[in-house]
């Protein structure tokens, strides 16, 4: 056993101080009357308190208004969420750590509650049998808009600015959000893809909006500082498909021949069960070139065992970053963790958020 897990690692064109990652975390601790605006000085001091990551990945940030499936999440689009960002990002980098913005469009997972009235969009007009959280309690998600090909060629525009806003903001790259039933799944997966076009039917037609997302991106900001994140077994947000070796298969080949910084794998059913068939990740670490970043349910000796024996480049926490702000320190010495509290996940104010001891 080694500490390969707290030694420094390049992942694209960042330089991280270890391996250890904060994974994105959906907290609903924006200004939502303001805009969807970050930057208030709890959501300045949250971040902070987790710079000793070697890489910290934010919270789900909508490219559109119409992305938007949670109440008080925060933007990247407007000139206001860009200014936001930015004390932000400044105190990450003064505490030593990198960030990247997790840039998100959730797809037919919305409501017009959060959207301004709009009709959320999707692949298709397939509603997902799952809630929306709104200012007005659980909604249930919408019967989506299929969009059209101008309209898909316009999301793909949002991810780009999103991605230039993003690094306005002080952000080191993006992750483009790929997982977890929102719209690049969607697309990904034909039980919410049921197009006869260009986009949907087979593997590689299904491929086709995440590339193209990841195209425009790296064109605007570089394939050294752009990430993805995929979760191809996950059934989250009512996410289910054939042949998820054959599709995300052909999605990771893709994506290696780009020369992405990484790939951000949830393994199994996120936030549950690691076992589920269907994807080897195995095979996904050894086909792609980039890094690996491995997430879902990992312990200190499950990363550590993993880094050491080559089994991903990097380990993402998630629940354990929101309750142990200095969790590196905690994992470096085996020391005793918090426990996370589930009913200040999503609540308002700083109770379960900035108020989590440090040793």
């Amino acid at each position: 056993m080694t500490d390969k897990l707290f030694q420094p690692v390049q992942i694209g064109d960042m330089y991280l101080a270890n391996r250890v990652v904060m994974a994105p975390l959906t907290r609903c601790r924006a200004d939502e009357p303001a805009g969807d605006l970050p930057g208030s000085a709890m959501n300045i001091e949250y971040y902070r308190q987790r710079s000793n990551a070697g890489l910290i990945i934010s919270e789900g940030t909508q490219i559109s208004p119409v992305g938007k499936g949670y109440m008080a999440t925060p933007g990247i689009y407007s000139e206001a969420q860009v200014q936001g960002w930015q004390p932000i990002t400044q105190a990450v980098h003064q505490a030593g750590s990198k960030i990247v913005a997790q840039i998100w469009h959730v797809g037919r997972i919305s409501h017009p509650d959060l959207t301004g009235g709009a009709t959320p969009v999707a692949p298709s007009a397939v509603a997902a049998k799952v809630s929306a959280y709104t200012r007005n309690g659980k909604q249930q998600a919408s019967v989506p808009h299929a969009l059209s090909l101008d309209e898909i060629k316009a999301v793909v525009g949002q991810f780009r600015q999103a991605a230039a806003n993003a690094i306005r903001a002080g952000f080191d790259g993006v992750e483009i959000h790929g997982a977890n039933g929102y719209l690049v799944d969607q697309f990904l997966r034909d039980g919410s893809n049921h197009r006869t076009d260009a986009y949907g039917g087979s593997p590689e037609n299904r491929c086709r909006f995440a590339l193209e997302v990841v195209d425009a991106v790296v064109a605007e900001i570089g394939a050294g500082r752009v990430g993805i994140r995929l979760s191809p077994v996950t059934p989250a947000n009512d996410a289910h498909g054939s042949d998820p070796q054959v599709v995300f298969g052909h999605l990771v080949e893709q994506l290696n021949q780009r020369g992405i910084a990484f790939i951000h794998f949830i393994e199994g059913s996120t936030g549950g069960p690691r076992d589920l068939t269907g994807f080897d990740f195995a095979w996904a670490r050894r086909t792609f070139k980039g890094a690996y970043i491995a997430n879902n349910g990992y312990d200190r000796q499950m990363a550590m065992d993993a880094v050491d024996h080559d089994q991903a480049d990097a380990v993402a926490f998630g629940r354990l970053y929101i309750a142990n702000p200095d969790l590196v320190q905690r994992l470096k010495t085996n020391a005793p963790l918090n426990t996370p509290n589930p009913k200040t996940f999503y609540a308002p104010g700083p109770e379960g958020y900035t108020d989590y001891p440090s040793l």
